[in-house]
C-alpha cells in the first residue's frame, strides 16, 4: 500500500471508528466484542482497501465486512456466550436518562436472529437504505424488507418492549348533543 493510500485508509478509519463500534455494540451487545469487531472489520478493510475505495459506497462495503466477521465470531465459538435474562449492573452510575428502557431494548435486540438483527441495526440505527443493507448483508432488497418487517415485529411483542410503549390514545366518543346541536 502506498502513503497516499495508507492515509487514506487512516482519514476514513478514523471517522468512521466510533460509528463501526457502535454498530458492532447492537450486533453484539457486549462493548468489547463490538470493539473487536470493529477493529477485525478495518483490517479487513485495510487489507483490501483497493477494492473498498473502488466500491461505489465503502461504508455500506465495510458494513458487509462487519456484519460477516460478526457471522464468523459465531462460527469459531458457539459456547463462548452466554444469555441471561437480566442486564448485569453497570460498573459506574449512568447520568443518562432511559438507561432501563435503552437495555430493555439492548436485551430484545440480542434475542433476534443474527440477520434480522444486523438488518434492524444497519437500517434503523444506521439509517442506510435498503440497497446499501441488502449490500452489507448480502441479501436481496426484498429480504432486507421482509427480515426488516419480522424483525420490527418481534421487537414489538417482546414482553419487555411492549411494557415500555405508551398505551395508545382513544380518541374521546363524541357526544350525540355535541354532534347535532339542539339533539339530546
Amino acid at each position: 500500500m502506498d502513503t497516499v493510500d495508507e492515509a487514506e485508509f487512516r482519514e476514513y478509519a478514523a471517522a468512521r471508528w466510533e460509528r463501526l463500534v457502535r454498530i458492532a455494540y447492537l450486533l453484539t451487545g457486549d462493548r468489547h466484542h463490538a470493539e473487536d469487531l470493529a477493529q477485525t472489520a478495518l483490517e479487513q478493510a485495510y487489507a483490501g482497501w483497493h477494492r473498498v475505495a473502488r466500491s461505489e459506497n465503502r461504508d455500506a462495503y465495510v458494513h458487509r465486512i462487519l456484519v460477516r466477521c460478526n457471522a464468523r465470531r459465531f462460527r469459531k465459538r458457539r459456547v463462548g456466550e452466554r444469555l441471561t435474562d437480566a442486564v448485569p449492573e453497570v460498573a459506574a452510575p449512568d447520568a443518562h436518562a432511559g438507561l432501563e428502557t435503552r437495555h430493555a431494548l439492548l436485551g430484545a435486540l440480542a434475542e433476534l436472529p443474527a440477520r434480522q438483527r444486523a438488518v434492524i441495526v444497519l437500517r434503523y440505527w444506521s439509517d442506510l437504505s435498503e440497497q446499501d443493507v441488502a449490500a452489507a448483508v448480502g441479501c436481496s432488497v426484498g429480504t432486507v424488507k421482509s427480515q426488516a418487517s419480522k424483525g420490527l415485529a418481534k421487537l414489538r411483542s417482546h414482553p419487555v418492549v411492549r411494557d415500555l410503549a405508551p398505551a395508545p390514545a382513544v380518541p374521546p366518543v363524541p357526544r350525540i348533543s355535541a354532534a347535532f346541536p339542539g339533539g339530546q
